[in-house]
């Protein structure tokens, strides 16, 4: 799983987000940090304190073809 740091020009603090390799929003925080450093290092104290295991499956960027070549 990553770690990651956003804000929005409505909220224009940091946040940090848990996303597993799937892309999929695991945990999000509430609280605002000012930079993104800070809102890292507490995402990343905040994963470590999960334990979490990601079993997910990495998306795949390619389609497979082969319903065409049936023609």
């Amino acid at each position: 799983m990553q770690v990651t740091a956003f804000s929005t020009p409505t909220r224009p603090n940091w946040r940090w987000r848990i996303v597993n390799y799937a892309g999929e929003v695991v945990e999000e925080s509430r609280d605002e940090f000012g930079s993104i450093a800070a809102a890292v290092a507490e995402g990343t104290k905040r994963l470590v304190q999960m334990d979490a295991v990601d079993r997910s499956e990495p998306v795949r960027h390619w389609r497979s073809t082969s319903h065409l070549r049936r023609r």
